[in-house]
């Protein structure tokens, strides 16, 4: 890659989930809901032979489409908080996820986890994902240099 720029291209997807931080002092201890927009950032030692990073359609059949199937209108908790069993008797989709499931871990979830579903010996990296939980609060998940 030229040692005077970076190429990176990005991609966001929109989805709508609902989930509780459990431990949080304040409103965010109880069940609710955003319409989250999750940004993907990937990278490449080279441009393909078109001159692209990666086609924006496989970006959205590697990573949004997962996005879709697994988090989009379901109700993320955490596996270790306690009232995970008592949601499960309800009538919607409830995702036990290995994280309190905060925007930053969030990102640092679907970095690591996508990130390493996208590489397949593509040589694309997938390394920035930033969640926006509301249109003024986000937080970001990078890989380091």
């Amino acid at each position: 890659m030229d040692q005077n720029y970076q190429v990176l291209c990005a991609r966001f997807h929109d989805i709508c989930a609902g989930h509780r931080v459990y431990g949080h002092e304040g409103k965010c201890k109880n069940l609710h809901g955003h319409n989250y927009r999750i940004h993907f950032t990937c990278q490449a030692e080279k441009l393909d032979s078109v001159g692209r990073i990666i086609d924006f359609s496989v970006m959205k059949e590697e990573l949004c489409d997962w996005l879709e199937e697994n988090w989009d209108h379901k109700m993320l908790i955490w596996e270790d908080d306690p009232i995970l069993s008592d949601l499960t008797i309800l009538d919607f989709t409830v995702v036990a996820v290995p994280f309190n499931p905060t925007a930053e871990n969030m990102a640092k979830f679907l970095l690591g986890h996508l990130g390493k579903m996208l590489l397949k010996n593509t040589g694309i990296k997938l390394i920035e994902v930033k969640v926006e939980e509301t249109r003024k609060c986000f937080a970001t998940a990078r890989l380091e240099k």
